[in-house]
């Protein structure tokens, strides 16, 4: 019985340019740190650090482990030096990438309505981020941190989409089976892969990422409206969670 629904943040809890939000990120990242790096320099450190983050399996190394594991080997500034001015950047200059979101009022509503049904809800987003910039977005999306029993991010997850092992590593932290969950998200491969191991998934199409014809882990699919219209026919659950 489906008792915990999974969704992904940028794209389907958060409607977002992805564009344009990479260009705000790294815009403000720069004037952040342009006392200590120039604004391309920085950026290339930055994306082969989540590129090599992303790569990682190593069950022993968090995502933020990894990340500055490589960051740090190619920059000649210390931890001491640098944590502090990342700290303080998401705590407060992330938040002025905000205009490069929106809110979307069906996923707020199927959000108010699975939590009446009696549902368990994740964010399983990309553990790209330190929580703190996950939970100004989940702000942004007109969404409340507390309705979600687990919030993936990179100081506590091992793995990255699409490995398999990012799923895996979500049930065991919420003591779910496969068969019990639903992935809810707007890529194609990073968030359907999800079917792989067990678990029902549905793709928001408002914006779909596609790199492939293959939909084959594709269980449902539709818009913002069409998912809130799905939540409607779901079951209430609520006498019968455990």
């Amino acid at each position: 019985m489906l008792k915990t629904i999974l969704f992904d943040l940028d794209g389907t809890l958060l409607p977002v340019d992805t564009e344009h939000f990479i260009q705000r990120y790294f815009g403000e990242l720069s004037i952040k740190f342009k006392e200590l790096f120039q604004p391309k320099e920085l950026t290339k450190l930055v994306l082969e650090s989540t590129e090599y983050m992303i790569r990682n399996t190593d069950q022993d190394k968090t995502n933020a482990d990894a990340f500055f594991e490589d960051f740090y080997r190619k920059v000649s500034h210390r931890p001491e030096k640098l944590n502090p001015i990342f700290d303080e950047f998401y705590s407060k200059d992330f938040p002025r990438i905000k205009d490069s979101t929106s809110q979307n009022q069906n996923i707020i509503d199927a959000i108010i309505l699975l939590k009446e049904k009696g549902y368990e809800l994740v964010v399983a987003t990309n553990p790209l981020f330190p929580k703190q910039a996950i939970l100004h977005r989940i702000d942004w999306a007109g969404l409340n941190k507390e309705d979600f029993l687990f919030i993936t991010n990179f100081e506590e997850m091992h793995y990255c989409k699409p490995h398999i092992h990012f799923y895996k590593e979500i049930l065991g932290k919420i003591n779910r089976n496969p068969e019990e969950c639903m992935m809810v998200g707007n890529d194609v491969e990073e968030d359907m892969v999800a079917k792989k191991l067990g678990l029902k998934t549905y793709l928001i199409e408002d914006y779909k990422i596609q790199r492939s014809e293959d939909v084959s882990l594709i269980d449902h699919y539709g818009k913002y409206e069409d998912f809130y219209e799905f939540v409607k026919t779901l079951s209430s659950i609520k006498e019968d969670a455990s």
